[in-house]
């Protein structure tokens, strides 16, 4: 049985390079290769073997982290790299995310962060049910991995891209081979528990603050993983790149306490004092139980539910 998989994916390969497509076919060339793409990748799990193309996944609770993947997945086309749609880890059962994990010798992988301060499953996103639980069930000795993350690095500037250095743990605790440290350097965060020696562990995105860096922070950190070596076979080392930009000072935000009402319970909440008052009271009267944070910048208002799985903007 072996043997006739084997034979099957010799075929399927050869129908991919050459272009061949049967005479009594009357489907378009991209269905007809879309379904042989499948049914190869199907081959190839089953006898344990690994995709060449490098899989992107990623957690999104307000979609930029799904736009963040698109991106980097573009970028890396460019270059010449080939791979796979995204992967929108919500999308699928947790026990295919796993299974999809282990197809790949090498990963890119990210998520947002929701659940600031929380000591775990930050992401507010499906990562946080399958880390302590199918995830550690995985074999990912080896494989290449680069962990991206977005966060708000001004509204939460103590808590930025947190979730990102939780999910850099899980794998690397996995026995994946970590790449693609970043330099701190030109954001505007306070403290972050995505810092590994003095480096952010990947590359942190800021789509609120500063959108337009993005790109530019995207095509570094790909020519970056390149020279890092995570399509090649085998152990390599990451190196640490500094850009020639200086850091930007960190200001202080001003803070005043706001009482939430939710459920008969007070909770007392920091809230910078640009917050609208007005909008304030209303939300205490209606008992919503959502916190507000300003971003001082953008003077837009982002009102999070005390669970962190839910907001809205209010300008």
């Amino acid at each position: 049985m072996t043997l006739i998989i084997l034979l099957e994916i010799l075929l399927l390969l050869i129908v991919r390079s050459s272009g061949f497509i049967p005479s009594n076919t009357f489907i378009s060339n991209k269905k007809y290769y879309g379904t042989k793409e499948l049914k190869y990748n199907e081959r190839l799990s089953r006898l344990g073997m690994v995709n060449d193309k490098i899989g992107i996944f990623y957690g999104t609770s307000t979609g930029s982290t799904g736009e963040a993947a698109e991106l980097i997945a573009e970028g890396l086309g460019l270059v010449g790299v080939e791979v796979d749609e995204p992967i929108d880890i919500d999308s699928v059962e947790a026990e295919e995310v796993c299974k999809r994990l282990n197809e790949y010798n090498s990963l890119i992988v990210g998520t947002p962060t929701w659940n600031t301060g929380a000591d775990t499953e930050r992401s507010g996103t499906g990562w946080d049910e399958i880390y302590y639980n199918e995830m550690q069930n995985l074999k990912l000795s080896q494989k290449k991995v680069g962990v991206f993350g977005l966060g708000d690095s001004v509204s939460y500037s103590e808590n930025y891209g947190d979730a990102t250095g939780e999910l850099h743990d899980v794998l690397q605790n996995l026995g994946c081979t970590m790449m693609g440290y970043t330099s701190k350097d030109g954001y505007l965060h306070k403290s972050s528990k995505a810092i590994r020696e003095n480096q952010f562990c990947g590359l942190l995105l800021d789509a609120v603050n500063q959108e337009d860096l993005t790109q530019e922070r995207v095509t570094n950190w790909i020519s970056q993983l390149m020279k890092e070596g995570i399509l090649e076979k085998g152990v390599t080392t990451t190196t640490t790149t500094t850009p020639d930009k200086k850091p930007i000072e960190e200001t202080n935000i001003k803070v005043t306490p706001v009482e939430v009402t939710k459920n008969s319970k007070s909770v007392e909440v920091e809230v910078p004092h640009v917050v609208n008052s007005e909008l304030v009271t209303s939300l205490k009267d209606k008992q919503e139980g959502f916190i507000p944070r300003v971003n001082p910048i953008t003077k837009k208002t982002m009102w999070i539910s005390l669970d962190g799985k839910s907001c809205f903007f209010y300008d």
